[in-house]
């Protein structure tokens, strides 16, 4: 059993993983660990802590970052506009996740140690996923030939596509438009 961090060390952690995913982003695994720690605001030994590797940290960046997309999908699952509340989800996935070096990195399969919780966490988003789908196509609002296989293939697709040199927010917004449009039923 493990037991809960003290208040300063899960803020320490928190400051971390913050600073190690703003790294991450912008050079993938690139990024030193004394670079994260000067960014967080910690020394190296504080990271290293937390965090025996840089494969660690970027392991726990992932999967935290998955499990936010998770808990976004889940609030999303009670919205009163469910067309809505499916393409703001998938908003977040494309727009969000090919701005960031390290989630396209994960989701080209990067060799991870916790690969098996990263996977768990990819299909708990599939799930969540699927379900704003099926509300969204229930209320007649995309597609009921799509399936949530299709919308991840999609996803992680758009993701790596969105990562090549010179692609900038404009570009993205307009990759995501015409996939809105492509999935809205008609």
């Amino acid at each position: 059993m493990t037991r809960p961090l003290r208040a300063d060390a899960a803020r320490n952690r928190a400051r971390v993983l913050a600073a190690a995913e703003e790294a991450f982003t912008a050079e993938g695994l690139a990024v030193p660990l004394d670079e994260i720690a000067r960014r967080a605001g910690v020394g190296a030994g504080t990271v290293y802590r937390h965090f025996p590797t840089k494969e660690a940290l970027f392991e726990a960046v992932i999967l935290d970052r998955i499990t936010r997309f998770v808990d976004t999908a889940r609030k999303l699952a009670t919205a009163d506009d469910p067309g809505k509340a499916f393409f703001d989800f998938l908003h977040r996935l494309v727009v969000g996740a090919s701005a960031s070096k390290a989630l396209v990195d994960a989701l080209a399969g990067a060799p991870l140690a916790t690969a098996d919780l990263i996977i768990n966490a990819k299909q708990e988003l599939s799930v969540a996923g699927g379900e704003l789908l099926t509300q969204a196509q229930r209320a007649g609002a995309v597609r009921r030939d799509v399936e949530i296989a299709d919308v991840m293939a999609l996803f992680a697709g758009t993701t790596l596509a969105l990562q090549q040199p010179g692609v900038d927010d404009s570009l993205r917004e307009r990759v995501f438009s015409v996939i809105r449009e492509g999935l809205r039923a008609r």
